[in-house]
């Protein structure tokens, strides 16, 4: 770059006076650039101001809290609202010459585009908000302002207050909009929103009387407080009625096929490939991780049985699973031992000098609240950059709803090796550590509009990375725990497209999970669930996690002698949490 500059300064040195005109023209091309640049950032602020407005529970989770006691009733009035949001800025954006701006303000506006172009998308086509029953429940905004403690509690409850006041509304507005929905998401927004009383409960109404809230405030408090837990009892009746006249007459199917698919593919993923594409990836890399789990099996068989390895690989392999995952931690302490492995985590991460960790971020590790059950078993609550400083939690559901043979099966998945991995993912150096990071991004686009393919492959990554690092001491049974467990996120992907695209049944689901992925029948058995209440989302940690490993491995080959792992890993996150495939581009060309 300095050359290219010198060279273009002395070229116009020995031109005179079109020399000079064509400088004139440069420095006034300068101009028009910087005007770009600066014009650009100013209509980001413009757009998060605007977004927060028209979303303000998203403002919420995302730590903005100007707008905490305003609950929007989803209705058609809202829903027009929204789309000419999404036409104002589509036509703002046009305003801009992409190739004036920089790098990360290009990204930037991108990931604009990719925004507003999904929620139009997801209002007019997809339209998840008539299907899909667990679209509505008011529990986690209500839950996030309660529970955290980003202002004085009078102050909070002042906003809970006036949230309340449209919960009647926005239950009799989910009802008109919920039209031939799956039977699947019917019966989740039942256990979801009779998870509301953990929210509305006794506790609330002793922490309200024993304020400083004036006795009008009080009174109206306890009234709201009475017809909101009277709206969500209705809405969870509704429900049930619906759940059964569904189970009778039958319902939409889960599938949203290819079309749609390969839609959200592109708007929710942003890989720079189709779900097709990655589809076919994910089998050839399940063949090529089976045959390492092979090597492995080859080499642990004659310590483990006295009988002969079987010819079948796959049964040779399931077999030495099956024996080895009996060593688990005890059912009632399976969230103690989660919370108990961070600080080890952390040490490692820490003598290896692998990434920088904050000691003054917290993370809680707390058994998952009743609201958001149903879905995951372990799972990040993070705060968004407007509150760096905010609680992390690492949400751990405890096994107390299990009967013990489902209690055994799943401590069996979730062994000594793997729920180690499973920390990794979700606390150390993975969720949580990409999130501190992504909140101290200077752009806060790219912090708040995250891209879920990077932040689960970022977790994806830093499992293969801490054992490629010593973690576990190159164990031969961490390491084939870890390709099981890495089998999962691959088999995730093909799980994902054969469900939604090719109609794969439960039968040939719980086949590759168990028999190709090796998991126990409890994870296997949850996951179809998992893949019939989402779509796309499960290819997300495959997807992220090739892009992120192959750049890598592209980029140490680039640098030679000088690359430097924990310098590479520092500078990719401080991209926030943009799609891989931007980030790659900031990193190359910066």
């Amino acid at each position: 770059m300095k050359k290219a500059a010198l060279t273009l300064a002395i070229a116009l040195s020995l031109t005179g006076l079109t020399a000079c005109q064509t400088q004139t023209s440069i420095e006034q091309s300068t101009i028009e650039m910087t005007d770009q640049n600066l014009a650009f950032q100013q209509f980001s602020q413009s757009f998060i101001d605007d977004l927060w407005l028209e979303s303000p529970t998203w403002a919420l989770y995302s730590g903005f809290h100007q707008y905490d006691g305003v609950l929007k009733v989803p209705n058609e009035q809202a829903r027009q609202a929204s789309l000419d949001f999404v036409s104002k800025q589509s036509a703002l954006l046009t305003h801009f010459d992409k190739d004036s701006l920089t790098p990360g303000l290009l990204t930037d506006y991108r990931l604009i585009e990719n925004l507003i172009g999904q929620m139009r998308w997801d209002i007019e086509t997809f339209k998840s908000w008539q299907w899909d029953p667990t679209n509505y429940n008011v529990s986690g905004g209500f839950a996030q302002i309660i529970n955290e403690n980003f202002a004085p509690l009078d102050q909070r409850l002042a906003s809970v207050l006036s949230r309340m006041e449209n919960v009647p509304a926005y239950y009799a507005a989910a009802r008109e909009n919920i039209s031939h929905p799956t039977l699947e998401h019917t019966q989740l927004a039942i256990m979801q929103n009779e998870g509301a009383f953990s929210v509305f409960n006794n506790d609330l109404l002793d922490q309200v009387i024993a304020s400083e809230l004036t006795n009008e405030q009080k009174v109206l408090f306890v009234t709201r407080f009475n017809k909101a837990t009277i709206a969500i009892n209705e809405h969870i009746d509704w429900l049930k009625a619906l759940e059964a006249k569904l189970d009778k007459e039958g319902a939409r199917s889960f599938r949203i096929g290819e079309t749609l698919y390969e839609q959200k593919f592109t708007y929710d993923i942003q890989a720079g490939m189709s779900g097709k594409a990655l589809y076919e990836k994910a089998i050839e890399d399940k063949n090529r991780v089976q045959a390492e789990m092979t090597k492995i099996t080859e080499k642990l068989w004659p310590t483990n049985f006295d009988t002969p390895m079987p010819k079948d690989n796959k049964v040779a392999i399931k077999q030495l699973i099956d024996k080895l995952s009996v060593k688990h931690v005890k059912r009632d302490d399976f969230v103690d031992e989660v919370r108990a492995q961070i600080p080890e985590l952390i040490a490692f991460v820490n003598e290896k000098d692998l990434v920088t960790l904050d000691p003054n971020k917290p993370l809680i590790v707390r058994e998952t609240p009743a609201y958001m059950r149903g879905y995951a078993g372990a799972s990040i609550s993070a705060p968004g950059p407007y509150e760096k400083s905010g609680n992390t939690y690492y949400n751990v559901t405890p096994l107390d709803g299990m009967n013990d043979e489902s209690a055994e099966s799943y401590l069996r998945e979730y062994n000594h090796w793997i729920l180690q991995v499973l920390n990794i993912h979700e606390a150390i150096p993975g969720h949580y550590t990409q999130l501190v990071y992504s909140n101290e991004s200077p752009s806060l686009i790219k912090s708040l509009f995250g891209n879920g393919a990077m932040v689960e492959g970022w977790a994806v990554y830093t499992e293969r990375m801490m054992l490629e690092e010593g973690y576990g001491n190159f164990e031969p049974e961490m390491w084939l725990m870890y390709y099981k467990w890495n089998l999962r996120v691959i088999c995730n992907t093909i799980l994902d497209y054969g469900i939604q695209v090719k109609g794969m049944t439960e039968a040939e689901a719980l086949d590759l999970m168990i028999n190709e992925a090796f998991q126990q029948q409890a994870e296997a058995q949850g996951k179809w669930r998992r893949a019939t209440l989402s779509q796309v989302q499960l290819t997300s940690y495959y997807s992220g996690y090739r892009e992120i490993y192959d750049f890598r491995e592209e980029y140490k080959a680039l640098k030679g002698e000088d690359f430097d792992l924990k310098a590479f890993h520092e500078e990719f996150l401080s991209y926030g949490s943009a799609p891989v495939k931007y980030i790659r581009e900031l990193m190359l060309h910066k």
